[in-house]
């Protein structure tokens, strides 16, 4: 099955990849890596919280006149409080704690007290919009904006300007953001809809169907146009995304719903991640078993191996390992006479990097080099890292599953949101990255459109470029030949 966003059972793998990929071994998939400490949450003074009451953690995100939190608690708090209260909920309690430490609803105002308090509650607003700028698709908030910024632009007609600014420019990354994901969802429409044309032109399309090697037979570019794709999804991609695919309801909330609603709108960016590493593994194997000929399928393996292997070297390991799943997807993986025409040295290297032993030690090693690369590079082609998307996932799904979000006492176990504020975080840096590869706008609308085999499609193109080798195979074969093309 494909993989799906799912809080309970994660991510499965499509069916018949091999068992290595479908995800760590029993024993070693409990526990969540760790690459190294990450930045404690803390104030601007003492040690990193633990653990906190709802409220006090609240107390501890409004600035005043002399005090601003810690960039790192910032970003903590405003992604993981949404499992305890909504964001609307939280600007207004933001704002009520607020006019009565800053004393806003008395007249007239103390102005140099406000003064030194309108920047920095002015910082944190502008934060919030940046770093979590769909919070704000809610009318509410940006009415609470304008209604707190009145109270004390009295006192400098600065912050005005100022609220302005950054109104103006989440409205354009709003925008932004909306326009990538129609672009996304027409994308993801006009290939299932291609596909099941496919399936019409009865597995083995005519010459007038194209292949990848007649669009791009240059694995270093089809390489680039693959982290193309990969960055625009993970520009798309929130970080309150990866909290709200496993939220789970507070069990000191009253009320019969999430504090957040809307919940498979909020992630469907990441879902559709999810559908495009799906379609990259289909494709590929569709590939490989399409060609009529064992030597053409056999320079195909070849070309998709020196393709995993650029981006690899890229940092692409997302790509990377959408092409290894495809190409040990059972339908491929059975063409025992094809692979013995392909030269695959390099695929078990590539193979072996990506080996789920010792909870994917290999990966894990190679991507923190391809990191400490991206902290120190001097280019934008040095700085990109696309993670193992679904690795990622589970390894925040058992640090949530692991821990819980409330210790006995009724306290949010911050230490918990701390670790994952460190891993989502490394994330948001690494999405960042302005791809430095030159668009081939052929390549992409192929690599994002051309038809592509079902299973069912994918197992009798196999078993008609070679044989069924048992009687299981055979009447699997006799079934799909019934199905698929209505012969017997």
């Amino acid at each position: 099955m494909p993989q799906t966003v799912c809080s309970g059972t994660m991510f499965t793998t499509p069916s018949g990849f091999s068992p290595h990929l479908a995800g760590a071994e029993p024993g070693e998939e409990e526990e969540a890596p760790q690459e190294g400490p990450g930045p404690g949450a803390c104030l601007s003074e003492g040690p990193p919280i633990t653990s906190a009451s709802l409220d006090t953690l609240i107390q501890n995100l409004v600035p005043t006149a002399d005090y601003y939190p810690e960039k790192a608690y910032v970003f903590t708090f405003l992604l993981s409080a949404r499992l305890f209260i909504s964001p609307p909920e939280l600007l207004a309690r933001v704002c009520e704690l607020c006019i009565k430490q800053q004393q806003l609803d008395q007249s007239p105002l103390d102005t140099a007290k406000v003064r030194k308090f309108g920047p920095k509650i002015l910082q944190l607003l502008t934060e919030w919009t940046e770093t979590f700028p769909t919070d704000f698709k809610d009318e509410k908030m940006i009415g609470r904006l304008k209604d707190f910024i009145h109270r004390i632009a009295s006192c400098d007609e600065a912050y005005w300007k100022t609220l302005n600014q950054v109104l103006q420019k989440l409205s354009q990354k709003l925008a932004l953001m909306t326009q990538g994901e129609e672009s996304i969802v027409k994308v993801s429409l006009n290939a299932s809809s291609i596909s099941d044309k496919l399936m019409a032109f009865k597995t083995k399309p005519p010459p007038i169907q194209k292949d990848m090697l007649s669009i791009c037979n240059d694995p270093y570019t089809l390489a680039q146009q693959l982290t193309h794709v990969e960055l625009e999804h993970l520009r798309q991609i929130g970080p309150e995304e990866f909290v709200q695919a496993f939220v789970q309801k507070d069990p000191l909330d009253g009320t019969q719903e999430p504090c957040f609603s809307d919940q498979k709108k909020k992630t469907s960016n990441l879902e559709a991640y999810v559908r495009w590493f799906n379609r990259l593994c289909y494709l590929v194997a569709t590939e490989i078993c399409m060609p009529a000929k064992k030597k053409q399928r056999a320079q195909v393996i070849e070309f998709f191996i020196d393709v995993a292997r650029e981006c690899f070297n890229i940092g692409n390991f997302n790509s990377l390992m959408a092409i290894i799943s495809g190409m040990n997807m059972s339908p491929v993986s059975r063409l025992k006479k094809t692979w013995g025409k392909a030269k695959t040295a390099k695929f078990f290297i590539l193979e072996h990097q990506m080996d789920p032993t010792g909870n994917f030690y290999n990966y894990r090693t190679a991507l923190r080099g391809a990191a400490h690369r991206s902290q120190t590079a001097n280019s934008n082609r040095e700085r990109i890292v696309i993670p193992f998307f679904s690795l990622l996932i589970k390894d925040i799904y058992f640090l949530n599953e692991g821990c819980a979000n409330r210790l006995p006492n009724g306290h949010v176990n911050f230490e918990k949101f701390v670790e994952l504020a460190r891993q989502v975080g490394e994330f948001m840096t690494w999405k960042r990255v302005e791809c430095p590869f030159e668009e081939d706008r052929t390549i992409l609308h192929y690599l994002q459109t051309a038809p592509i085999f079902s299973e069912d499609g994918l197992y009798l193109a196999s078993y008609e470029s070679e044989s069924p080798e048992n009687q299981v195979e055979k009447d699997r074969w006799k079934a799909l030949r019934s199905n698929i093309l209505g012969k017997t």
